[in-house]
């Protein structure tokens, strides 16, 4: 199964170039509204900052004079590795010859190579099965799933579609958890035969209303075989969450009057949750996940009388008449011109407790209202809790959130209940990269400058602190609500579309998934910087932060790409100074996760190499820092989401499988995960060791 010229395994074609990425037309439609296709809405004149001190003095007078540190506040870092080798001939079709061996990292699977299967592709020696698809039962009532007769009752109780992050949540005794799952958005032309997109039936949208949400479902280790299955006679934690479960606002924004409806005149109950993208799981055992392209789903943005409102909502990519889905005809909610507020009331980062099936959801306000992507946690050495965020936005910006009180270690009740309280209060932060390379090296090709690798220093710049705004003109809610415009006025850096910013519980060091930014450099556009120092972007790059003195509660910080990504035979690509012509090529980083090794494994979406979508495994430490190797890739049309390592499997969320332009329910162009002419669904998969030897050995 690590070949894709494996007897059995359908190679298609390479996917069509539809998209100045890799990633679908049709899949940019349902998940981000054609976010690509429209005006980035970053439409603020903050300067790179390090343009401005490049400008001036050299890179050794600012280290000689100690101008960068005494500016932004932060040193350099000092990590292993050399400069990167010269570029040397890989072909995506052929053999590539990569070299690999037993390290202290553990990473010794023999790499997968690029490929266009209809299947999951894992390494010689591993295997792979389903654990869950859409549509499998999750609750203990829930009927047998029907392609062709759906019902919203049906889905309120089967796992949902598109899921994207995947979290595993301990239970006592061997080998049990309770795996959360997100369900990012429907994508109605794969679900629906026939479907109409200008005349949904009212069943049709309700059915989309349950497909959206999280999924609990318990999962247990098979002692015979070594997979991950779902348990099939303990149920009680099992739930599904949708667009209609009742949420509870909390946090300092909470009773806001941009947050009050007809329907909910306390600002306080919001129904449902969408477009959930990734997220993580705390150490009081909740899930966080982030609500990311709410903006697609409310009508009529245009057609708003209040100029300050429509600016408001212009700033989140809220635009047009009718939207894409039509649910404004069967829920007034989702038409801002009869529910001005209603899209205040998403695009957070949200709480669940699966050990408490009974538990109402939390949307945290404290943390800001902008794209999120996820958001990931780590306790302090002080005790206090750090959560880091992406806005998943081209030219937009990273955050973090330091809360007022520490964390409780224990499982008592008492103590799980002080934890779940502690997002409630705290300071938001938005991050200020510098380079510390001269302007004139930063040629958007993506050559290194002269000191071998693109690194600076930086700041976090407070935005607010619970009732307290630091920002000129915004209030404390207007700074949590309208977190974007708020961020413009402190002039924070412009990123490529920071999606999953995670730390490293063993380094403390911060990874942020750069997914990529065609935009950048284009006409009234910001050019290349050394945080983001390619034009056109179109492969991405892995950003590595280390906060002083490793204080994850520094207002100051170092940073480093560790990879710039793309086919290795580029110039413009580097991999922490790790030889190029012993990686795997990589494009398009979206998630990121560890094991418990500290190896960083990626998961990509919208590979512009041509090649199926993957999780590939890098070491960050030691002499094979920046070695990629493709551990899997996915079916075709589909993405690699929520990757979960643990050390005797690895799972991976198989998201939108068959999701080709020209593709549809009624031509499906994958068959993926149950073969023959079946209709493709989005599942979890689980990958283990035939030899049932942990991963990473």
């Amino acid at each position: 199964m690590s070949s894709p010229t494996d007897p059995g395994r359908r190679l298609l074609p390479l996917l069509t170039a539809n998209h100045p990425l890799g990633r679908q037309a049709v899949t940019c439609q349902y998940r981000c509204g054609n976010a690509c296709s429209h005006e980035a809405p970053n439409t603020s004149a903050n300067a790179y900052f390090g343009d401005v001190v490049k400008e001036v003095v050299s890179r050794r007078g600012i280290l000689k004079a100690g101008a960068v540190v005494a500016a932004a506040g932060a040193g350099a870092l000092a990590f292993s590795g050399t400069a990167a080798a010269a570029p040397v001939d890989v072909d995506l079709d052929l053999d590539l010859g990569l070299k690999f061996g037993r390290d202290r990292d553990g990473l010794n699977f023999e790499p997968v190579q690029p490929n266009t299967l209809d299947a999951v592709v894992v390494p010689k020696g591993y295997q792979q099965d389903v654990v869950i698809r859409w549509g499998d039962a999750v609750l203990s009532d829930a009927p047998k799933f029907d392609f062709d007769n759906q019902t919203a009752a049906a889905q309120a109780k089967q796992f949902g579609y598109n899921n994207d992050f995947c979290g595993l949540v301990p239970l006592p005794g061997w080998n049990r958890w309770l795996m959360v799952s997100n369900h990012e958005y429907s994508s109605e032309e794969f679900m629906f035969k026939n479907w109409d997109a200008n005349n949904p039936t009212e069943e049709q949208v309700k059915i989309a209303w349950a497909a959206h949400g999280l999924s609990v479902v318990q999962v247990e280790r098979d002692h015979r075989s070594g997979k991950l299955v779902v348990s099939k006679d303990k149920r009680r934690y099992n739930r599904r969450i949708t667009l209609t479960t009742p949420f509870e606002m909390r946090g300092p924004a909470a009773d806001s009057k941009y947050l009050k409806t007809s329907a909910d005149p306390s600002g306080k109950v919001v129904l449902g949750t969408q477009n959930n993208c990734a997220g993580g799981v705390t150490p009081w055992g909740t899930i966080l996940s982030g609500e990311e392209n709410f903006n697609q789903y409310f009508a009529n943005g245009d057609l708003v009388t209040d100029a300050t409102a429509k600016a408001r909502n212009a700033r989140y990519g809220i635009r047009g008449t009718a939207s894409t889905r039509k649910w404004e005809r069967f829920d007034k909610r989702f038409d801002l011109t009869q529910e001005p507020n209603e899209a205040n009331r998403f695009g957070w980062v949200v709480e669940i407790d699966p050990l408490d099936p009974t538990s109402t959801p939390v949307k945290h306000t404290a943390l800001g209202r902008f794209k999120h992507e996820g958001a990931n946690v780590i306790v302090a050495r002080n005790g206090r809790v750090v959560a880091y965020m992406g806005d998943d936005e081209r030219f937009d910006y990273m955050y973090k959130f330091v809360t007022d009180e520490c964390y409780m270690p224990g499982s008592s009740k008492r103590a799980r209940e002080h934890n779940k309280r502690l997002l409630d209060s705290g300071t938001l932060y938005v991050a200020k990269f510098t380079g510390d390379s001269p302007a004139s090296e930063i040629d958007g090709t993506g050559k290194l400058p002269s000191d071998g690798e693109f690194d600076g220093s930086g700041q976090w710049i407070p935005l607010a602190h619970n009732d307290r705004s630091f920002v000129p003109g915004f209030t404390a809610e207007e700074v949590y609500i309208f977190t974007r415009l708020a961020a413009d006025k402190v002039s924070p850096t412009k990123m490529d579309r920071p999606e999953d910013v995670e730390p490293s519980l063993r380094n403390r060091r911060v990874y942020a998934a750069l997914t990529n930014n065609t935009d950048r450099g284009k006409p009234g556009k910001e050019g290349a910087t050394e945080v983001s120092p390619r034009l056109g972007n179109k492969h991405g790059h892995v950003l590595e932060l280390e906060e002083r003195h490793s204080d994850n509660t520094a207002t100051t910080f170092s940073w480093k790409l560790l990879l710039v990504c793309g086919d290795p035979n580029d110039p413009g690509t580097y991999f922490g100074g790790y030889d190029k012509g012993q990686v795997s090529p990589i494009s398009c980083p979206d998630n990121v996760a560890f094991d418990s090794r500290g190896n960083l494994w990626i998961s990509t979406d919208g590979n512009a190499l041509k090649s199926n979508d993957g999780i590939f495994a890098v070491p960050v430490e030691g002499r094979h820092r920046g070695f990629v190797k493709q551990f899997l890739t996915v079916p075709i049309g589909g993405e690699a989401c929520g990757p979960v390592i643990e050390d005797d499997f690895v799972l991976v969320s198989v998201q939108h499988p068959g999701e080709i332009d020209g593709a549809s329910a009624n031509n499906p162009l994958s068959h993926w995960p149950d073969g023959g002419t079946s209709q493709p669904r989005p599942s979890v998969a689980v990958v283990w060791r035939k030899d049932r030897r942990k991963i990473c050995d």
